[in-house]
């Protein structure tokens, strides 16, 4: 079974940049849509990005043009590299691995444990 595990969290100024990773064990990501969501207190979660199996990828519009993330299928991992962080990015990040299991006729997510991205000055 999958299993997913982020780091790279950390508090930093405004303007600051942080990269975040998420390292799978277990089974390899190559068919996999991998997906960075976060989650502010008192907020409803939010999908920030996504990378597709085929390498393209999706920005949600609060973070295009200063998030970017990549997938690196050998060592099972993707990272979002976070530039021009602002207070509003403050919140929890947690990656996600999507797929469809045709075998069973049916979705497959898994999740990993979150790591805390603050923003402060």
């Amino acid at each position: 079974q999958l299993q997913l595990v982020e780091s790279g969290g950390g508090s930093v100024q405004p303007g600051g940049s942080l990269t975040l990773s998420c390292a799978a064990s277990g089974s390899t990501l190559d068919s996999y849509v991998i997906g960075w969501f976060r989650q502010a207190p008192g907020k409803e979660p939010e999908g920030v990005s996504c990378i597709s199996s085929d390498g393209s990828t999706n920005y949600a519009d609060s973070v295009k043009g200063r998030f970017t993330i990549s997938r690196d299928n050998a060592k099972k991992a993707v990272y979002l590299q976070m530039n021009s962080l602002k207070p509003e990015d403050t919140a929890v990040y947690y990656c996600n691995a999507h797929v469809y299991d045709g075998s069973h006729l049916r979705f497959l997510d898994y999740w990993g444990q979150g790591t805390q991205v603050t923003v402060s000055s």
